[in-house]
């Protein structure tokens, strides 16, 4: 293996302009993002930290971490920073790992990080973009250590699973997708089924501890029942397809027959908690019967499955086909502050990425179906390359997506396509680094 001092001064050059364009792809993200984009999911973050407050509808864990670097740029432009500063490391490292090989396709790496189905949520202040630039980061951090000696690996790796877990405490949804990536970050040289099937359960488990005991033993979070959202969702759409109520209330003749017939929308809960008309379902079950967070909820759901399983396998469908394949919310583009207001109205490099986001959305670019379907065909790559480090990379990632994005069938409430950002990221960076592997037929070296 050639040291660092022996590679030609061609591949210096290479790693040097390698470097230039990720610092040019960070600096273009700040012309165009800076100071971050507020949405309402971090405004009230954001109020959690001025109450000195901490809640588990969102993640406790991104409120404490925003309180800690807010000092640095106080508002949205903290959390924008670490969050661009992530994904631009992810891509970056990923990219000068190539280039120290001395492939030319080490250029095009940055190239790719400014698709828009990717670059286009960085400067959104959303927990799932820094799931994604946590995972992206752990993995490049792998796989540029991989093959060294362990006195350089080991720590490495540890600060890998660290970013892995801080992703978890960021998005519990993410749980189980988390194991897969998991095994990458301990064994990055050669997939095996068998050993990571065996660490999956007990990754899984680990990971939903230490959710519990940051969450609610360090951080003292109070309890907001966000996994009754999905109950809620559930219910209301069991009663649709099983045409009988399934909440535990009792409904007037016309709010029964609007549950059973109008109310149903098969891409979100809302409709059960603050849309008109049918609202009146959360105003009853949370308000006037205080059931909303109690026992009642959860055992209505288990009776509901267990009686119409048909039905609710109708509607988690319904809901999966369309987060899969509907043209749903992508960029957040609304001013908080003036909501009848779009932000940056006169940032020109702005709105030129809004354009080209208009015109893109229509296609499979911004179908979450088509990110599933390139995770499925690089997984497949990886699978048959799984003895190289090229192709554990590849299923590393995109095994974690394409579970991360199947887990929505029974966990989703609402379809949009940011929920499945890390299947963009994982889909890029998995497909590039397998297309390396298998035109070289080497594996990394380093």
């Amino acid at each position: 293996m050639p040291s660092r001092t022996d590679r030609p001064e061609s591949q210096w050059r290479l790693v040097g302009a390698v470097g230039a364009l990720v610092a040019a792809g960070y600096g273009l993200t700040l012309l165009i993002f800076y100071p971050g984009i507020m949405t309402f999911d971090a405004k009230y973050v954001y109020e959690d930290i001025a109450k000195g407050t901490y809640g588990d509808w969102q993640s406790p864990v991104m409120t404490w971490l925003w309180g800690v670097i807010d000092p640095i740029a106080p508002g949205a432009a903290s959390i924008f920073l670490l969050a661009a500063a992530l994904y631009w490391l992810g891509f970056g490292v990923l990219s000068v790992v190539e280039a120290s090989r001395g492939k030319r396709s080490a250029l095009v790496l940055p190239i790719l990080a400014l698709l828009p189905p990717a670059l286009v949520f960085v400067g959104i202040i959303w927990r799932d973009v820094l799931l994604a630039g946590c995972w992206l980061l752990a993995a490049s951090i792998v796989c540029a250590v991989c093959g060294r000696p362990s006195s350089a690996r080991r720590p490495a790796q540890w600060l890998a699973f660290a970013l892995v877990v801080l992703g978890v405490l960021l998005r519990p949804n993410a749980l189980l997708a988390a194991p897969i990536l998991i095994a990458y970050v301990i064994w990055p040289q050669r997939m095996s089924l068998r050993r990571t099937a065996i660490l999956f359960v007990p990754a899984a488990i680990g990971l939903f501890a230490t959710v519990q005991l940051v969450y609610y033993g360090v951080l003292g979070a109070t309890r907001q029942h966000p996994l009754q959202s999905i109950m809620i969702f559930d219910l209301g759409g069991i009663s649709h397809f099983a045409k009988e109520n399934q909440y535990p209330v009792t409904w007037s003749a016309s709010e029964n027959t609007q549950l059973l017939n109008t109310c149903y929308d098969a891409s979100q809960w809302d409709v059960y908690w603050r849309l008109a008309p049918c609202d009146f379902v959360m105003r009853k079950i949370e308000r006037e019967e205080g059931l909303f967070g109690t026992s009642a909820i959860s055992n209505a759901w288990l009776r509901a499955i267990g009686r119409h399983p048909v039905a609710y396998l109708e509607h988690r469908s319904a809901y999966f086909w369309n987060f899969l394949t509907a043209g749903n919310l992508t960029m957040w583009l609304a001013d908080i502050e003036r909501p009848n207001q779009t932000v940056f109205p006169d940032r020109a490099a702005f709105n030129a990425l809004v354009s080209v986001h208009d015109w893109l959305k229509p296609t499979p670019l911004f179908r979450l179906g088509a990110w599933l379907l390139l995770c499925l065909v690089v997984c497949g790559v990886g699978w048959r390359r799984r003895d190289t480090r090229e192709g554990v990379f590849a299923l590393g990632l995109c095994g974690s997506a394409t579970i991360y994005i199947l887990s929505f069938l029974f966990v989703g409430v609402a379809p949009d396509f940011r929920y499945g950002y890390w299947a963009v990221i994982a889909g890029i960076a998995g497909a590039f680094v397998a297309a390396s592997g298998w035109r070289s037929g080497d594996s990394l070296e380093t």
